[in-house]
């Protein structure tokens, strides 16, 4: 559909970008709605629409747009990639965008939500790799005094959704960090270590950058700032705050541990290529001596005196065992060999 075409009323699910349509009142659903009766339903006291798309095409933005009166730049924003998690208002609407996260094929993809609130309206936009809002909306659903608190309750339940995400991402990372260590104390050097090594350590950098910021948005949705939130949620941004804050912690703690264990496998490495010379090195001095010897012996002299010597081969033989006895003997108690 255009933005020339005229709107037709669309089942929730039917159309590409679109999850689910649905409204709620007095902390119940009552049913799910097409979007294009969004804005009535809005509209209407103690009711809340919440409308959640995936990845949705510009027409159906648009369609969103005409049904709350959104601002033409939260539109915008809501089209393009955010690389930071930040909060706007635009009216009477506030903006938000929160970054996800989740382990794909064993390394951190990070996506995106837009979250837009208005009165009597949320609306969930995913981009790029996230978990299913579904798990919210059971939850949401199941708690109808908690629901009563309309769009506020929904900010709330969004943002604590994608914060428990980070700790799952968290987990994740801190059992290969444990294995790491664990190889680390037992003087293991398996092949590749320092390439997982530094992707982990990437992968949480990354993961700080993209919730460290969601840090400022709950303490301005906390304060009720920028958008007149109910003083009852407060109490809950505020917790969302301080799981944030503690993932910023746990995340700078693996971080050192990491720094610790990189340190280690370089000094593990050194260590064993050291050994590694010493032992060429001490073979090289006991296998010198004979070699001396069979490079004089093999010369082409016309006249060898120690030749007439009967047992003057047993001699030489005795000295070049001798000497590499003793050798072998001294780089053994000095472990190079």
């Amino acid at each position: 559909m255009t933005e020339t075409e005229p709107d037709t009323p669309t089942p929730a699910g039917a159309e590409p970008g679109l999850v689910a349509a649905g409204v709620y009142a007095h902390g119940k659903r009552l049913s799910e709605i097409a979007v294009d009766e969004a804005g009535d339903w809005a509209a209407r006291p103690g009711h809340v629409v919440w409308i959640g798309l995936k990845d949705p095409p510009e027409p159906l933005l648009r369609r969103v747009q005409r049904q709350f009166g959104l601002h033409e730049l939260a539109i915008r924003q809501a089209l393009r990639e955010h690389p930071r998690p930040k909060l706007e208002t635009y009216g009477d609407a506030c903006f938000v965008t929160a970054r996800t996260a989740q382990i794909v094929d064993g390394q951190l993809a990070l996506g995106e939500t837009h979250i837009i609130v208005g009165r009597g309206y949320v609306v969930s936009i995913r981009h790029g790799a996230s978990s299913s809002y579904a798990p919210v909306r059971e939850r949401c659903e199941a708690s109808p005094a908690a629901l009563t608190h309309g769009e506020d309750y929904i900010l709330y339940a969004l943002l604590d959704f994608i914060v428990s995400n980070y700790d799952g991402v968290l987990e994740k990372i801190r059992a290969q960090v444990e294995r790491i260590e664990d190889h680390v104390l037992q003087g293991e050097q398996p092949p590749g270590r320092i390439e997982r090594l530094y992707r982990l350590r990437r992968n949480l950098l990354r993961l700080r950058t993209a919730a460290t910021p969601l840090l400022d948005v709950c303490r301005r949705l906390e304060r009720s700032d920028v958008i007149a939130i109910d003083p009852d949620m407060a109490p809950r941004f505020r917790d969302v705050t301080g799981r944030i804050d503690r993932t910023r912690d746990d995340i700078d703690a693996m971080r050192e541990v990491l720094a610790f264990a990189f340190e280690a496998s370089m000094m593990l490495g050194q260590a064993q290529q050291t050994a590694i010379a010493r032992q060429l090195a001490s073979w090289a001095a006991i296998l010198a001596a004979p070699t001396a010897i069979a490079g004089v012996y093999g010369m082409n002299f016309d006249h060898m005196p120690e030749l007439h010597w009967r047992y003057g081969y047993f001699a030489v033989l005795g000295v070049i065992a001798a000497v590499c006895c003793g050798l072998y003997a001294y780089f053994r108690r000095k472990r190079w060999l």
